[in-house]
């Protein structure tokens, strides 16, 4: 039997300061994403949700139109993938040269890479994600809305991602998003894991 817990942040609550500070990391994870995992929790409490892994749960309700379940378990699976995304500075690594091949083709530089992945996070209206995926072999930067996610389409590979939900970067930027933007980028993806996640 699966226990849906709150994964523990892969890095101290400081370090991707000052980019992201300590204090929005209390909130972001502490408060928001240990949310949607708690209440994921009582929604599927005694359903024939029970028991599987959140991916399973993320790929059953969406076929299956439960929009709470999806929600809270799509947001609890992309708030996993946004940590995991992120690396304190100077800390993420490069492209593998497979990674870096396939960014060249798509983008035609790495920086142009990065510039597209800021602009998708900045022209997002509203809530949502900009992410980094690899579509049937080649790459692809896409916004999604609120706690919609590529990860479970057929074809499509999430290779990192950027939250622009205000609770990500308010408390530190204000209302400064693409400020906050470019720095993640800039700053913070973990080209490294990026490069397994393509490769694998």
């Amino acid at each position: 039997m699966n226990e849906l817990t709150l994964k523990p942040l892969p890095y101290a609550d400081d370090a991707l300061e000052p980019t992201i500070s300590a204090r929005t990391i209390s909130f972001h994870y502490g408060k928001h994403h240990a949310g949607y995992v708690n209440t994921l929790k009582g929604l599927i409490a005694g359903t024939k949700y029970e028991g599987l892994s959140l991916e399973e749960i993320v790929a059953a309700s969406r076929t299956a139109g439960d929009t709470a379940v999806f929600n809270n378990a799509a947001q609890a699976w992309n708030h996993d993938f946004y940590w995991s995304s992120l690396a304190p500075d100077g800390k993420g690594g490069k492209p593998s040269a497979e990674l870096l091949a396939a960014i060249d083709t798509a983008f035609g530089s790495l920086d142009a890479c990065k510039a597209a992945l800021a602009d998708a996070a900045v022209k997002r209206f509203g809530s949502g994600w900009a992410w980094l995926v690899a579509k049937d072999g080649k790459l692809v930067v896409e916004s999604t809305a609120n706690a919609e996610t590529p990860f479970g389409l057929a074809g499509v590979k999430p290779l990192f991602v950027v939250d622009v939900w205000e609770h990500a970067y308010y408390r530190d930027w204000q209302n400064q998003r693409a400020a906050y933007a470019k720095a993640v980028v800039e700053k913070h993806l973990d080209w490294s894991a990026a490069a397994r996640r393509f490769a694998g």
